[in-house]
């Protein structure tokens, strides 16, 4: 697959891992739209978000599939996303260490307050210790999960611990 650039990618990791990060590098390297799971599940408003029913959810997560090209990255690996996993080419697992990860939810958190950086929500206080159980629960929970559901498509699938392998991968 090396030798073939992948259409149609899925990246997943934890809270902090650099999902959203490599799926903008690899939108503006391919010239592929890319898509944020979290934007799939809410509608975001200035007075809030707003959770999407699970049909609308699904129905928004088809049309992405759908197209032609895609780069969907989130956290999420219910059930309602296996139709992008079984979809793509390529699947890319951040396996970032834990540390990192924390890390980046406190750089991320003091840089959204200070208006540094952009977010899709607003960062409270709350979302912020959300964040850091979020991440452990991933660890624990969401990543036995992914590998043992999703662990069929080894073919098609790239586990990333540093960023040396994403640069081999796509050189």
């Amino acid at each position: 697959m090396k030798n073939n650039i992948p259409k149609k990618i899925h990246i997943i990791g934890s809270v902090g891992s650099g999902k959203t990060t490599l799926a903008k590098k690899l939108s503006t390297k391919l010239n592929i739209p890319f898509y944020e799971l979290d934007n799939v599940v809410w509608k975001r408003k200035k007075s809030g978000d707003i959770r999407r029913t699970d049909e609308e959810r699904e129905t928004n997560l088809h049309s992405i599939i759908d197209s032609e090209t895609w780069i969907i990255e989130g956290v999420h690996n219910e059930d309602w996303v296996a139709s992008s996993f079984r979809n793509a080419e390529l699947i890319i697992y951040l396996d970032t260490k834990y540390s990192i990860r924390t890390y980046r939810i406190i750089k991320r958190f003091v840089l959204q307050k200070l208006g540094l950086e952009k977010s899709n929500y607003n960062p409270t206080i709350n979302i912020f210790f959300k964040m850091f159980k979020w991440n452990r629960h991933f660890e624990q929970v969401g990543k036995p999960n992914f590998f043992n559901k999703f662990g069929i498509y080894s073919e098609k699938l790239l586990v990333v611990t540093n960023k040396r392998s994403i640069e081999n991968y796509f050189k």
